[in-house]
This record gives C-alpha cells, structure tokens and sequence, in this order.
C-alpha cells in the first residue's frame, strides 16, 4: 500500500492496538470513562494511537463493551470485542494479533490508563522502531521495560501464545537482547484507583 491514510500518516505497516478491556474492579467503575482533561481517557488513548498510526488501528473492548462502544463511533480502526477478556491482557492481546493483516510489520501496544503518555511519546517509540524494525521497542519507566511497546511481525506467534494476567512483558523479558529501550517516564502514571485519578490531576 502506498501514499497516506488516516489524517496523512504513511502507511508502513505499522498497526498500534489499544487494549481496554479490563472490568476495573479497583476503579469500581469503568475507568475508560473517567475524563482526564474534559475527555474520557479511551477516547485520548484511541486518538493519540491513530496521530502515529492513522486507520491502522485496533481498539480491544472486553467489560462494559457496550457502555465503552459508542464513545469509539467516529473514531479511526476497528473496534473488536474480546469475549475472553476475564482470562486477563494476554486474551485482548491475542484477539488483536489475531486481526492484523498481512501487511502488518509491527503492532504497538498500549494501555487505555496510562492517561500521561502522549502523542509525542509514542512518535519517538515509533521513530525508534523504524530504525531498527527487527527489535521490540520498548518504552523504559521505573527502571524496566514495557508497554506502550512495538513487535516486530516475528514477534507475533509468541504474543499469541501468551497467557493469563501477564501482557507483554514476560515476553520483553525474553528478548532483554533484541529490545530498544526508549526512555517513557510518563508510561509509569496508570489508573487503577481514584487516587490514582487525583494524584494525576494534582498540580505539579
């Protein structure tokens, strides 16, 4: 495929999927609805995904698909319910591996409550990635790596092998060696409880 799509972005097989499936049992809602900055926070997600990779965009609803589908209705990508959403991330990540076309060289993944990573962060994991597409590049926070993270196509069968509550990163543990570590402090802030939300909101 050549030229652009969604908004102008060059289509070079990159893929990003926004994995926002979880019941958000210590939220004590769905906290993909919680407004950060006047907007719920799926709604940022999928939006700062689609700056980097335009349509090529996959969003995985699990809990609550119903309540979380028509905030995605003008929204770029493909909407996808993962049925299996209670076995934890590693079903929402195989649903999305396995809807990528065949055109798709990497996917990048990212979590619907890191609400402080930003359109900028995940250009610079992009432009990373595209320097060396056969590595994983991952964003490095805390003092490890993890998501917002982009596989290479060779990495695919083993994210659809994953299991359980784990995501990726038993996966980039795997592949300490083949990984471009792009340094993300803002990927350390997710929302799991209330206090997390006014912790973000409290001014710095």
């Amino acid at each position: 495929m050549s030229g652009t799509e969604g908004g102008g972005k060059a289509s070079d097989g990159l893929y990003a999927a926004v994995l926002a499936a979880g019941p958000s049992s210590r939220f004590g809602f769905a906290k993909q609805l919680v407004r950060v900055s006047g907007r719920p926070l799926l709604h940022t997600a999928v939006t700062r995904a689609s700056e980097v990779t335009g349509h090529a965009l996959i969003v995985v609803l699990g809990a609550g698909a119903a309540e979380l589908a028509p905030l995605l209705k003008h929204s770029p990508g493909a909407v996808l319910v993962n049925q299996d959403w209670r076995e934890g991330l590693a079903s929402s990540i195989r649903a999305a591996v396995a809807r990528l076309p065949a055109s798709c060289s990497g996917l990048m993944l990212l979590l619907a409550d890191q609400a402080a990573v930003s359109t900028e962060d995940l250009r610079r994991l992009a432009g990373a990635w595209r320097r060396q597409p056969q590595y994983i590049a991952a964003a490095l926070y805390a003092g490890q790596a993890g998501v917002p993270a982009i596989f290479p196509r060779s990495a695919f069968r083993a994210l659809s092998e994953l299991r359980g509550d784990v995501g990726a990163r038993a996966l980039l543990r795997r592949n300490d060696d083949r990984m471009i570590r792009v340094p993300m402090p803002s990927a350390a802030i997710d929302i799991d409880t209330p206090e997390d939300l006014l912790a973000l909101e409290a001014p710095r």
